[in-house]
């Protein structure tokens, strides 16, 4: 497959303007020592604490600050245009002890104080130059520690053997429920991502020690910070590919207001057509943000992002056996979310207020009809619509009075959930019907607080939070201390270069909206009236980093999580933990509250970012993950990679030449074979379209490891008045096939219908003649993008 894409930008030459600013009373810093790092270029804020940098070569760079009485900070990359204009608002943080004098120091890594554990940051460079991701977040960190994946083809993140549901994302502070195209409702996975990365300056990545004021994740927390809108002049990007066509723009909106703004259309249908594949995905996404800022002391951000997904089956596709699988089990669906929210900041004195309002929405709808006969209503097998819908309300205030940084808050939400319900099932060793209809609405709210402070000689970093949870649900979740969420963060910095790190903390989650309000046949609310409760996890983490010089990051950290009160199939027997890497829907069944869990590992990383013009990760992550059975034995979950190895190199060369790489291996996941004696059951597979797996063997095999290689290529061209930039990605360069688990597909006759065994026998006793179906993943994947600024 080989896609083409063409980029075009208007825009200005390279010259870039920013303010600098207090972060806390928001008051612009004056005379403030900024050098570009790896230079001696440098300048001093003004009065009013603007900065200029004109004759800039465009590409990637970060600013060192220096200030009396500030911490010194270094920024992340900015990406500087040779054609538009290029603006950056930058706020620095007191010292709560004052320095005689000023220094500027090159080093290409920034501790956050607040958490120093677990946390990491991502730059733009590293999301718009790695290999093999096409620009796209979640498969940029898959580079990091930690993070392991499912399939090549979903963006499912794994965070430290944790399953897919546990991940919160943020926008600017606004709450994103859904992150990706085709997205399996109670996860967080899906195909392609929706935001559009031209828009993120940075991305800080929690795997662990969560701030106070985010709640209900247990094993990731994704902060997306956007740019700052031009100020001057407007730009524009329309891009044109073989699978999409997508136009944004950055622009002021008056003296006080700038604005981002971007849509996009697929149409991977037609691709998907030529290509003879069982299925016509396409999609279209939005995101807009603006930011006012009416004067010194107050500012408000309005933004949005939203998504419209439809998936359908080709009506003559290539047949071959995969395909006729693909076919016999997937559904058609149509989805649609947005989110919208306002974020208002008011600053006094060492402190600031930030109140933030959202609304989000997600629209799932569902349906499959036996050999694909949608105009046959007896053929229906599932059909499925549902609703989910969150108004939220967060004020928090942020507080530096002197040596102690606070930060306090509350969380209030109020949830909406419907669902219409009619599926086919063979249970019990019988088709049933599950037909169900649900109106549920519950208030939610928690209260949060943390001090952060540095003490003995400033070698010691700590941090204490506490965060309550409870809502209206039911009597097993309306008690906020049974839902008491401490956590401590310490850091001690034993020399100059090397610092000793702790975290202990216990982090609650509800359960998916969709097992929420599951019922049964008569209208009863069965996981309620099973007691179901918030999950939780502790976390402790501990370990050490060094700083041998000013660009290398060398760091060891070893994790443990307990799981408890996760919810538990009762048709499948094992723990969701397990599920929701699949399009479709998490949740919708009956569980109890009964299934514990483990994930520990070590994770070791080394990260170069050099002013020469390079920089590399090397990611090595050793992890167990396990859930309890019916039994209460352990067993392993679907994500017990065992060892994840990642290793990402970039350079810049002269004449504007950029390469990339990045090598991945992954341990082989566990899987459950499937049950034959069951799945050839005519009755069974009419209602499924595919095989059952024997749960009662749950996970005992394993996939072959896994690993690939990626590379990608960027050459750019200066003109007076544009620029040309070409690049080569290709994924998987050595085509490396992974086998998948193995399959059952009907054989059929020479007029294509199914085999039966036994036709003489009882309808209810008939089985299909079945053969196995091996298939493997992976191909060479070559992307050529054409980018043209003018």
């Amino acid at each position: 497959m080989l896609i083409v894409q063409v980029s075009m930008v208007m825009g200005q030459s390279s010259v870039l303007r920013g303010l600098v600013k207090d972060a806390y009373t928001n008051e612009p810093l004056p005379f403030v020592n900024i050098v570009i790092e790896g230079t001696n270029t440098g300048t001093t804020t003004n009065e009013t604490g603007e900065f200029v940098f004109e004759g800039l070569e465009p590409g990637f760079i970060r600013l060192q600050l220096s200030s009396i009485g500030y911490e010194r900070l270094l920024t992340e990359e900015i990406n500087i245009s040779a054609i538009r204009s290029n603006y950056v608002e930058i706020s620095m943080v007191q010292k709560s002890t004052q320095l005689d004098e000023v220094e500027v120091s090159a080093g290409a890594f920034v501790r956050k104080g607040e958490t120093p554990v677990s946390l990491r940051r991502i730059g733009i460079e590293q999301i718009e130059k790695s290999a093999g991701a096409s620009r796209d977040l979640a498969k940029v960190l898959q580079s990091f520690p930690g993070v392991g994946a499912n399939v090549s083809f979903r963006n499912d993140l794994i965070v430290r053997g944790g399953g897919p549901s546990e991940n919160r994302f943020f926008l600017d502070g606004i709450e994103i429920p859904v992150l990706n195209h085709f997205s399996t409702q109670g996860a967080s996975g899906g195909s392609v991502g929706i935001l559009n990365v031209d828009f993120i300056r940075e991305v800080d990545f929690y795997s662990s020690a969560f701030p106070a004021g985010r709640g209900n994740a247990m094993s990731s927390v994704f902060e997306f910070k956007q740019i700052d809108a031009n100020k001057d002049k407007p730009s524009f990007k329309a891009t044109l590919g073989a699978s999409e066509l997508s136009l944004s723009s950055n622009t002021p909106l008056g003296k006080k207001t700038g604005g981002l703004f971007s849509v996009r259309r697929s149409y991977l249908q037609f691709l998907f057509d030529q290509l003879g594949l069982p299925f016509l995905p396409s999609f279209t996404d939005f995101q807009f943000r603006t930011r006012t800022r009416f004067d010194e002391k107050n500012e408000l951000i309005l933004l949005g992002v939203g998504a419209i997904d439809e998936f359908k089956f080709n009506p003559s596709p290539d047949p071959t056996e995969e395909n006729q699988y693909i076919l016999e089990y997937l559904p058609s669906f149509e989805q649609w979310n947005y989110t919208v929210g306002a974020s208002f900041k008011h600053f006094m004195d060492q402190n600031y207020l930030e109140v933030a309002i959202s609304r989000s929405q997600l629209n799932n709808r569902i349906n499959k009809y036996q050999d694909n006969e949608e105009d046959n209503p007896d053929k229906l097998v599932n059909d499925y619509v549902s609703d989910e819908i969150q108004n939220r309300l967060r004020m928090e205030l942020y507080s530096n009075p002197g040596r102690v940084t606070m930060r306090a808050g509350i969380s209030l939400e109020d949830i909406s959930y419907y669902n219409r319900t009619y599926t086919r099932v063979f249970r019990d060793d019988m088709p049933a019907e599950i037909n169900y209809r649900t109106d549920l609405n519950f208030f939610s709210y928690g209260v949060f607080g943390s001090l952060y402070s540095t003490i003995v000689d400033d070698k010691l970093d700590v941090r204490l939070g506490l965060r309550m949870d409870a809502n209206t649900y039911s009597d097993d979740m309306n008690n906020p201390l049974e839902q008491l969420s401490p956590r401590l963060t310490l850091s001690y910095r034993i020399a100059t270069d090397v610092s000793v790190n702790f975290n202990a903390g216990r982090y609650y989650q509800l359960p998916p909206y969709t097992t929420m309000g599951y019922k049964n046949n008569l209208g009863q609310w069965v996981n309620k009236d099973n007691g179901l409760k918030y999950i939780h996890a502790d976390h402790l983490v501990g370990g050490v980093e060094w700083l041998p010089n000013s660009s290398l990051r060398i760091s060891v950290e070893a994790f443990w999580k307990r799981y408890r009160n996760y919810p538990f199939s009762v048709t499948d027997s094992v723990a969701l933990a397990s599920k929701g890497a699949d399009y479709g829907v998490l949740g919708d069944e009956e569980v109890t509250s009964t299934a514990d869990g483990r994930t520990y590992g070590l994770e070791f990383l080394v990260r170069r970012k050099s002013s020469k013009g390079y920089s590399y990760i090397l990611a090595y992550t050793l992890v167990s993950s396990e859930f309890t059975d019916a039994e209460g034995n352990y067993v392993p979950s679907s994500w017990d990679a065992g060892h994840l190895l990642t290793f990402t190199f970039n350079k810049s060369f002269s004449r504007h030449w950029d390469f990339g790489m990045r090598w991945r291996l992954a341990g082989g996941l566990p899987y459950t074979p499937y049950d034959r004696d069951k799945s050839e059951l005519v009755a069974a597979w009419d209602v499924q379209g595919r095989e059952y797996l024997d749960y009662s063997r749950f996970n005992e095999s394993r996939l072959d490891p896994f690993h690939q290689l990626d590379l990608r290529v960027d050459k750019t061209w200066l003109f007076s008045k544009f620029s040309l930039g070409v690049y080569l990605d290709i994924q998987n360069v050595y085509n490396r096939k992974s086998r998948e688990a193995p399959k059952l597909i009907q054989v059929t006759d020479e007029n294509g219908n199914p085999v039966i065994q036994n036709p003489e026998a009882p309808e209810a006793e008939q089985r299909y003649e079945l053969k196995e179906l091996v298939t493997s993943s992976g191909t060479v994947l070559p992307t050529i993008g054409v980018i043209l600024e003018f």
